[in-house]
């Protein structure tokens, strides 16, 4: 599936990228970016390390059984939603975390927890008045 932005497209004040034939805000196209990367365990594991701070390509995937090419393939994918950000030391790449696009993630999780926490608060008023 290919996406297109459009010229002028807009829902509300957000510019639009289409899907195919469904139309998404860049703010929730970048959301589903940062939830695919964070999706597979290697890619996690990789963030896990780099929030001891910057590490080179070569660290990180020694720390792994998967070729570097495949680490690289990874890493691409952080990149690309802004999750990592490297940087060039000498003859090495040095990776660092970008912890900022996870604030969608954990923005997405409290609308559900309000909604959690809501549904238990009627919960315990119904035992309540069971009782």
């Amino acid at each position: 599936m290919i996406a297109q932005q459009r010229p002028g497209l807009t829902y509300g004040n957000h510019p639009v990228t289409v899907h195919g034939n469904r139309m998404v805000t860049r703010s929730a196209a970048r959301q589903d970016i940062v939830f695919r990367a964070i999706a597979d365990p290697t890619r996690r594991e990789i963030l896990r390390l780099l929030r001891g701070g910057s590490r080179s390509v070569g660290d990180l995937a020694a720390n792994f059984e998967q070729s570097r090419p495949a680490i690289s393939k990874h890493l691409r994918l952080l990149r690309s939603a802004g999750l990592v950000v490297t940087h060039e030391q000498g003859a090495s790449r040095l990776c660092e975390l970008n912890a900022r696009p996870l604030r969608a993630v954990d923005s997405w999780l409290r609308d559900y927890q309000a909604f959690w926490n809501e549904s238990l608060r009627h919960l315990k008023r119904y035992v309540e008045d069971k009782s």
